[in-house]
C-alpha cells in the first residue's frame, strides 16, 4: 500500500489504523495519543493518497470510498492527521508540488469582475435553507467573538458585530458606511440600529442581496440600509466608514493593491475602515486543493506579510491590528454541531455526498484554526493617522455602552 510509506513518515503522535481495499490492516503509531481507524474501499486510493493526500482524502470521504470506523467521526480523523501534518511539507515531492503551484497561483486566484461573481455564487448561492440549518439566527457566516467560553454562538456573533462597531469609531449618527461583502445583512442592520449609520452593503451573491433587502424592508429601515448586487470595484461613493468581514479571502493576491487603493478612494479623508479576514502565521502559501475545488474557488487566506507588503504601497495607514486566535475554531465547532443536528434536513435538500462534503469542510476548517497556522486578523485602516483615538480605551468604552 503506497500511502503506507507516507503515513509511516507522517504519524509522529497518536495511532492511525488503515484497512486497505483488500481488507488488510496497517497500523501507524507515534507518541501516545488518540487512535483512529479508517477503511479504504477503492484500491486507487492506495496511490492517490500518496501523491496528493490533501485532495484525495476529501474526495474519498465525499464519495464513500474512505470511511471512518470504530464509531468515530470525520473530525477525529482530520484532527489526528492535522496534528501530524507538520512534516508533510518537508517531503521533496510536496516541496516540488508547492513550488509549481505557486507559479499557477495567480491563475487560481484570478478574480476580475464577472469571474468573482461566479466564484461567489458557487458557495453563497446554495439553497437559502441550508444556512439556517447551521448558522446563528442572524446568519453571521464569519468568525464569532467569544468573550466567554460559556457564550452561545448567537451571543458570540453579536459580540463580533459590537467589537467591529467599536473599532469603526462611530462618533455621531448618520455616518455614511459601506459594508463590502455584506452577506445576509446582519452587520449592516446592526450598525444602523446601534449607531444611526446610513449603510450601503454590496455583495456578489444574488441570494444574499435578496434576503438582506427583504430584512431591511420588514424592519422599515430600507431608506437607511440598502443592499446592492454589485462588485465593490464598481462603487463610486465616498464614505465615512468602511467595513469588510470575510470578503478579503476572495480577493486574490494579485488584486490586493487594487482592493486597498479602491478602499482608499472610497474613504473620506478622516474616515476609518476595518477589514476582518482569515490570515496565516506561516507565510505565503497556497489554498488547499480540495477546498479550492469544492468549496471556495478563487479563494485564498493571506499571510500577514502579504497584507502588510501591499498596505505599505496603498497610501493607507494601519492604525490598529488584532489577532483573534481560537475564536474561529470555536465558531466552526458550533457550526459543525448544528450541522450534525440538522443533517437529515440538509440531506433532504441535497444528498448524502453533499452532507459528507460539508462535514469534511467544517471539520477541516476547525482543525486549520485549532492545530495549524490559521487565525483571524482585524485591520483598522485610515488615510490619516489621527482618524482614531490614540489609545484603545474608546473600544472598551463603546462596547460597555452597548450591551446585548
Amino acid at each position: 500500500m503506497l500511502v503506507g510509506l507516507l503515513l509511516r513518515y507522517l504519524i509522529q503522535w497518536g495511532t492511525l489504523r488503515v484497512v486497505d481495499a483488500g481488507g488488510k490492516l496497517h497500523t501507524f503509531s507515534g507518541e501516545p495519543g488518540p487512535t483512529v481507524t479508517i477503511r479504504l474501499h477503492d484500491k486507487s486510493l492506495h496511490s492517490k493518497l500518496f501523491w496528493n493526500p490533501r485532495l484525495h482524502a476529501g474526495e474519498g470521504y465525499m464519495d464513500g470510498t474512505l470511511t471512518i470506523e470504530d464509531g468515530q467521526g470525520i473530525f477525529d480523523f482530520i484532527d489526528l492527521v492535522g496534528a501530524n501534518l507538520v512534516k508533510l511539507d518537508e517531503l521533496p515531492i510536496v516541496k516540488a508540488r508547492n513550488a509549481l503551484t505557486r507559479f499557477v497561483r495567480p491563475l487560481q486566484q484570478y478574480n476580475p469582475i464577472g469571474k468573482a461573481q461566479k466564484n461567489v455564487a458557487h458557495h453563497y448561492d446554495l439553497s437559502d435553507a441550508l444556512f439556517d440549518l447551521f448558522l446563528d439566527p442572524d446568519r453571521q457566516y464569519s468568525c464569532a467573538y467569544f468573550e466567554s467560553p460559556n457564550h452561545t454562538l448567537e451571543q458570540a456573533q453579536f459580540a463580533k458585530k459590537r467589537h467591529l462597531a467599536a473599532k469603526l469609531c462611530f462618533d455621531k449618527p448618520g455616518l455614511k458606511t459601506l459594508d463590502i461583502g455584506s452577506g445576509w445583512g446582519g452587520l449592516g442592520i446592526y450598525l444602523h440600529q446601534a449607531t444611526g449609520a446610513d449603510v450601503t452593503g454590496v455583495t456578489l451573491s444574488t441570494e444574499q442581496q435578496t434576503y438582506a433587502t427583504e430584512r431591511a424592508r420588514k424592519l422599515g429601515i430600507e431608506s437607511k440600509v440598502r443592499f446592492h448586487l454589485r462588485d465593490y470595484r464598481e462603487d463610486t461613493g465616498v464614505y465615512d466608514r468602511i467595513v469588510s468581514v470575510g470578503m478579503f479571502e476572495h480577493v486574490g493576491v494579485r488584486h490586493y493593491l487594487e482592493f486597498f487603493q479602491k478602499l482608499r478612494s472610497l474613504l473620506k479623508e478622516d474616515g476609518v475602515a476595518v477589514i476582518h479576514t482569515i490570515a496565516r502565521y506561516d507565510g505565503p502559501s497556497v489554498t488547499n486543493p480540495w477546498l479550492r475545488k469544492y468549496i471556495f474557488p478563487g479563494g485564498y487566506c493571506p499571510s500577514l506579510s502579504e497584507v502588510f507588503a501591499v498596505l505599505e504601497r496603498s497610501g493607507l495607514k494601519t492604525l490598529d491590528m488584532e489577532i483573534l486566535r481560537l475564536h474561529y475554531a470555536e465558531t466552526l465547532k458550533n457550526w459543525s454541531r448544528n450541522f450534525r443536528a440538522n443533517r437529515d434536513k440538509v440531506k433532504a435538500i441535497y444528498d448524502e455526498r453533499f452532507c459528507r462534503m460539508w462535514e469534511f469542510y467544517l471539520a477541516g476548517a476547525e482543525v486549520a484554526f485549532r492545530r495549524q497556522d490559521h487565525v483571524v486578523a482585524q485591520f483598522q485602516l485610515a488615510r490619516r493617522q489621527d482618524a482614531a483615538p490614540l489609545t484603545r480605551d474608546y473600544m472598551v468604552d463603546w462596547e460597555r455602552a452597548h450591551p446585548a
